[in-house]
């Protein structure tokens, strides 16, 4: 198709391109509806071109997206042997492979119909673009813009070419009259009218270009198929059959289909195939749709079936394709074979969302009178629904499949779905019956079933960590490896990291360096679910203990980790614990917008009580009042029952009654929980910060004998020293707390200074009448706002992102480096570049020094 008032957007990707050749990385998105052209003007960029090599993938319109569909084309063209060969490498491990294969040399990587991209592949881009200026690399995608909604994988992509530096996105505009009489040019149709009636669509114009002497089409359909008015029958079905393979018909099973190279030679004159290093397919997919729709009722399975037929003997093991073909051809036994091993190739790929799909799809095509292989597949589909964060259908899942495995008197697979059933109650905050079903697994297991009973006792020993019932937990861990558990590295390993959880919540030597050696090993060896639960624990704990650097660190991976894998539900619960962290650390906007996001995403309730947590807090320390927040958290470790979490929401609680004056039972029947604590150390901390509350609302009797160093502090009456602990850790709030209660007015005015940077003024109005009550006369006024305002109205968050703006970092790493979401960044950098009044981010950096920076 001709180019036509194409000039400067060919003329930006020819730039991106030579910028390549010149060892410079960039990108651009080419955005436009069917047949606007995307697909031609990336061409002519590529065209021409000396000095870079043209690389190519395409996503196809799959009925569930193949997993890495782009990069396996791309694996042909370049030395991606994994993938190659069929495997299926860890999403992190596919990342790195792509961009080596990437930077050896300048290239110009082209991927098309990015709307119809599997998770997966848009986790590989997102990883290339965030490195976009370490290699020589061209990127160019193309997508439709109406076919991706809020909630689509390719949207965070899109964000990064939105705002990111060395990335643009180019919106293609429907053609003028005048773009339009130059496509018509040479034959007597009316421009005007042609407009009118193709809505300027470059290839809808074009199509009717070629046939001038025709009546006008209504449709791209009916101008497509005017160009096989005159098609012997024969001929029709190859198209047909063309059709009917949307991602590509593989050039070597033409022979088995019966197209010999005279039917090539007359297809070839219609113009409507083309013949790339894919195979056979439309030059354009309004084309492909139309032929599509010729098919007479009932034909399109009989295409599809010889489809299969003929990929089964050529590539038995593209599954996500043979599968659609299989569903398309009502082949049920062959629909469920290869949405079956789909289903297990995209689990290992990390791409969980389509794995949930082709599950889907092998449970509907599966014939009745299978139990023990539907129950096996619901089973597989819960954890998947559960890994993507889907967790009442899942718990509905695997519940569906415990009739069914009592049917095939498979009484290891009852057990295991029990167990399964078992963490999908707990994470749904639902402790009892969490616990009913563990037991339930343990007794239909019995030791005679040594992987089915080892499991449901390392799942008793998980619920009895979480409610600090260590012996109980290390009894049920020692069944579990008296069952036997070394033929199974999989059982063995999350049964050991069950044990170190247990070992560094009670502080026992080396006991953290020993679970973080245990999370790599399971990363290691691609047990995804084992390594994200790993990480999950490991930073609750770290930001239990006040571990608080370590926690950072570990959030950092850990969250990038569950992005890359696909496993929405540790993200989830992850984010809420960075949350709390903020919180610690008086990153207060950072903290309300963790906070905001988990409580905004449906999920894993038990992931909501560090946010609710968390954002009550916050908003209590500066207006007050905790906009139901802390109740919300309470409920939810009611539900849990987990002296830790319900110990730290009366904490909440306590901080509530002390600063609003309004007593609260709850806290004032706190003290017997308080001792129970105390006992062991991991409720050391815990019962310190909660001993510390209950003094200072005048109800602790007999101080706990083993608390956490700063709260031991602090109950010494050592204010001072336990404020330089709270100092050194970076808990501002809390060393300003100690600062306080030291008694001392040269403290209260130093804790009043940390309070008033904060943005606690419902605390520092507290402390302010206190000190004035105790005949301190210059006590420092409260802050207008006026003199708290930045520079050129930035906020606190917006300041310290044009800091970082200013010094050169980018988005991505401003956002590792402020603890946020690309996307929160994204949002920060536009609205700082906005309130600052400068085109670019170059020019913040010019501005720097008028503005303060």
């Amino acid at each position: 198709m001709a180019l036509v008032e194409r000039g400067p957007e060919l003329a930006r990707l020819r730039d991106c391109v030579a910028g390549a050749a010149g060892g410079s990385g960039a990108g651009v998105a080419v955005v436009g509806e069917p047949g606007a052209g995307k697909s031609a003007l990336v061409q002519a960029a590529c065209a021409g071109v000396s000095g870079v090599r043209v690389l190519r993938g395409a996503c196809d319109p799959l009925l569930t997206p193949r997993p890495l569909g782009p990069f396996r084309d791309l694996a042909r063209q370049v030395d991606l042997q994994p993938l190659r060969q069929g495997a299926e490498p860890s999403l992190p491990e596919v990342c790195e492979l792509v961009h080596d294969a990437l930077g050896g040399r300048p290239t110009a990587l082209v991927v098309e119909d990015l709307h119809w991209a599997d998770r997966a592949s848009v986790e590989v881009l997102r990883f290339l673009v965030r490195r976009i200026a370490t290699v020589p690399l061209a990127l160019l995608v193309t997508y439709r813009a109406d076919e991706i909604g809020p909630r689509h994988p390719a949207r965070p992509l899109l964000g990064d070419f939105a705002v990111l530096d060395r990335l643009d996105t180019l919106d293609l505009a429907p053609l003028s009259v005048a773009g339009v009489a130059e496509l018509l040019r040479g034959t007597p149709l009316d421009p005007h009218r042609v407009r009118a009636l193709t809505g300027g669509n470059p290839f809808f114009a074009a199509e009717v270009a070629k046939d001038p002497g025709r009546p006008l089409p209504a449709t791209v359909r009916d101008a497509v198929l005017a160009r096989t008015a005159d098609m012997d029958a024969r001929d029709l079905e190859v198209l047909q059959l063309v059709a009917a393979a949307p991602d590509r018909l593989d050039e070597r099973v033409l022979a088995g289909l019966g197209v010999d190279l005279a039917t090539l030679s007359r297809l070839d004159g219609t113009g409507l195939l083309v013949r790339s290093d894919r195979g056979l397919t439309f030059r354009h997919e309004l084309a492909r749709l139309a032929l599509e729709s010729t098919v007479p009722p009932c034909g399109a399975a009989q295409l599809h079936r010889r489809l299969l037929d003929a990929l089964e003997r050529l590539d038995p093991g593209d599954h996500a394709v043979l599968a659609h073909h299989a569903v398309a051809a009502g082949e049920a036994a062959r629909e469920l074979r290869h949405a079956d091993l789909a289903a297990a190739g995209a689990d290992r790929a990390g791409a969980h969302t389509e794995a949930v799909a082709f599950l889907r799809t092998a449970l509907h095509h599966l014939p009745p009178g299978r139990a023990r292989q539907r129950a096996a597949l619901l089973l597989r589909l819960g954890v998947e629904l559960y890994l993507t964060n889907d967790l009442g259908p899942a718990i509905t899942t695997v519940s569906a499949s415990f009739p069914l495995w009592a049917e095939a008197g498979d009484g290891a697979g009852l057990a295991a779905a029990h167990a399964t059933a078992a963490v999908l109650h707990y994470y749904d905050a639902q402790r009892r019956p969490a616990e009913e079903h563990a037991e339930r697994a343990a007794a239909i297991a019995g030791p005679g079933r040594a992987p089915a009973y080892a499991s449901a006792c390392a799942t008793r020993g998980f619920l009895a960590f979480h409610r600090s019932e260590y012996d109980v937990a290390a009894a049920c861990l020692q069944e579990a490896a008296r069952a036997g558990v070394d033929g199974d590295e999989e059982l063995r390993l999350r049964t050991t990291m069950i044990a170190d959880f247990a070992d560094v919540a009670l502080e026992r030597p080396g006991a953290r360096d020993r679970l973080v050696r245990h999370i790599d090993l399971a990363l290691a060896h691609d047990l995804d679910e084992i390594a994200s639960t790993g990480f999950s624990n490991l930073t609750n704990l770290d930001v239990e203990h006040r571990r608080l650097d370590d926690a950072e660190a570990l959030l950092q991976r850990s969250i990038a980790h569950a992005a890359g894998r696909d496993i929405a539900i540790c993200s989830h619960y992850q984010t809420g614990v960075r949350a709390r962290l903020h919180l610690l650390r008086g990153r207060w906007r950072a903290c309300e917008e963790d906070a905001a996001q988990v409580l905004r995403d449906t999920g894993m309730p038990m992931a909501q009580l560090w946010p609710h947590l968390a954002a009550g807090l916050v908003r209590l320390r500066r207006d007050g009042g905790d906009g139901g927040h802390l109740e919300a958290a309470w409920r939810l470790a009611e539900g849990l029952d987990e002296p830790l979490r319900r110990v730290a929401v009366l904490c909440g609680l306590a901080e509530r009654s002390w600063l609003t004056g309004e007593p609260d039972e709850r806290v004032a029947a706190a003290a017997p929980e308080l001792h129970r604590l105390a006992s062991t150390p991991a409720g050391a901390w815990s019962a310190g910060e909660l001993a510390v509350w209950l003094r200072r609302l005048g109800l602790l009797q007999e101080p706990p004998a083993h608390v956490a160093a700063p709260w031991a502090l602090a109950l010494d009456g050592r204010h001072v020293e336990a404020a330089a602990w709270w100092h050194r850790c970076g808990a501002a709030h809390e060393e300003a707390l100690e600062l306080a209660d030291s008694g001392e007015p040269q403290q209260g005015v130093r804790a009043l200074e940390r309070l008033d940077r904060l943005g606690a003024a419902a605390v520092a109005d507290r402390l302010r009448l206190h000190l004035r009550r105790r005949g301190l006369v210059a006590v420092p006024q409260r802050r207008r706002s006026t003199t708290l305002a930045n520079p050129c109205g930035l906020t606190d968050r917006q300041l310290d992102v044009a800091r970082l703006v200013a010094r050169g970092l980018t988005n991505a790493e401003i956002a590792q480096r402020l603890y946020i979401s690309p996307k929160t960044a994204d949002h920060h950098v536009s609205a700082v570049l906005t309130k600052l009044g400068v085109p670019n981010r170059r020019q913040v950096a010019v501005a720097a020094h008028d503005i303060g920076l």
